[in-house]
């Protein structure tokens, strides 16, 4: 049993890491990675809506009609991201003006739903738990990775997440590659670390 609950929490450190193994959660990934605060940021309010949205329809599977299960587990995500979404204009307003409309979103992130219809409603509640909190710490990881790469390139400073201290990496010499921080940018580096996920995948 423990190594079984194991199992399903590291699966999404590596094995299944979302963005870069099942491919899924692009937009946030490419929208909200200027910076590794924003990335940090929205990587564990997708964590909270999944850990809590797994539990519950896990708790409630056997409830839930098989022929409504999407309209309810739609529901059951939409009522965690309202919660995180509170909470964060109460606690973290300044970050929650940065991510903006993709707060809301997350109700229809591929991640969280998906985990939803693939895992929490055939498994017990415990390793829906351990199955939530690994793909959202791998897809956090993923998104903070992205936003450190984007934004050192970009701007040639780190920003710490939580208390938005930007630390400069170059000295003032340095000339930004300000192509990092566009839109184009956030493609070209998802690609690349897709490369690299399929060679470190290979060897």
């Amino acid at each position: 049993m423990a190594k079984s609950v194991v199992q399903e929490f590291t699966k999404g450190l590596w094995a299944e890491i979302p963005p870069f193994r099942l491919v899924l959660g692009l937009c946030p990934i490419l929208a909200v990675t200027k910076s590794v605060e924003n990335g940090f940021g929205m990587g564990m309010a997708t964590t909270f809506v999944l850990v809590c949205s797994n539990v519950l329809i896990s708790l409630l599977r056997n409830v839930i009609p098989k022929k409504v299960r999407i309209a309810c587990f739609i529901v059951v995500i939409a009522t965690f991201v309202t919660v995180v979404e509170l909470l964060m204009q109460a606690f973290l307003y300044p970050l929650f003006l940065k991510l903006g409309i993709f707060i809301p979103l997350i109700v229809v992130n591929c991640i969280v739903l998906g985990r939803a219809e693939a895992f929490a409603a055939k498994n017990g509640t415990v390793a829906s738990l351990a199955d939530g909190l690994g793909m959202g710490i791998g897809y956090t990881l993923a998104l903070s990775l992205l936003a450190a790469f984007r934004e050192i390139l970009g701007n040639g400073t780190f920003t710490l997440p939580l208390v938005s201290t930007v630390i400069p990496v170059f000295p003032s010499s340095y000339q930004p590659f300000t192509f990092m921080i566009e839109a184009p940018g956030a493609f070209v580096g998802l690609g690349l670390m897709l490369c690299m996920m399929n060679m470190l995948g290979k060897k």
